[in-house]
């Protein structure tokens, strides 16, 4: 199902979805009592923080993010984004990891669980995340982007 006006988008597969992603953060927290802040957990993964989750344990939440991609990729017909070149997608990640741990957790940890908790971080987080979103599409529309 798609809307009208907008051909590429469907609120069907991004209602599944975010409620998957939702069941994912629970149970990960219900679970392994922990939250499923992607950015914490790679920091975990790699060593640069310390953590309650075991590394193995981070290691195996890692790999799994790029192979679900991989599944749904294989097992439909979508068909990924064309991005910017390398040069600019290694800036914009380092910069999203820098401000990751900035901000302490990622917009997954904070937006995901965090807003789930009510942590009054995580909710004055995730509006800035969404004012700088919404601030930075209209200016680029603005400028014909």
């Amino acid at each position: 199902m798609t809307l009208p006006g907008f051909p590429d988008a469907a609120p069907l597969h991004g209602l599944v979805g975010g409620v998957l992603i939702g069941l994912a953060a629970a149970l990960m927290l219900l679970g392994a009592g922990r939250i499923a802040g992607v950015s914490g957990i790679l920091a975990r993964g790699t060593g640069i923080a310390s953590g309650g989750m075991a590394r193995t344990s981070a290691w195996g939440f890692l790999v799994g993010l790029p192979l679900g991609a991989l599944a749904i990729r294989f097992a439909t017909d979508w068909e990924p984004a064309r991005f910017a070149g390398w040069p600019t997608l290694v800036l914009a990640g380092l910069a999203v990891g820098f401000g990751t741990r900035l901000g302490s957790g990622c917009t997954s940890g904070h937006g995901v669980c965090g807003v789930s908790r009510l942590s009054q971080r995580s909710l004055l987080a995730t509006a800035t995340f969404m004012a700088t979103g919404i601030a930075s599409v209209s200016v680029m529309s603005l400028l014909g982007g």
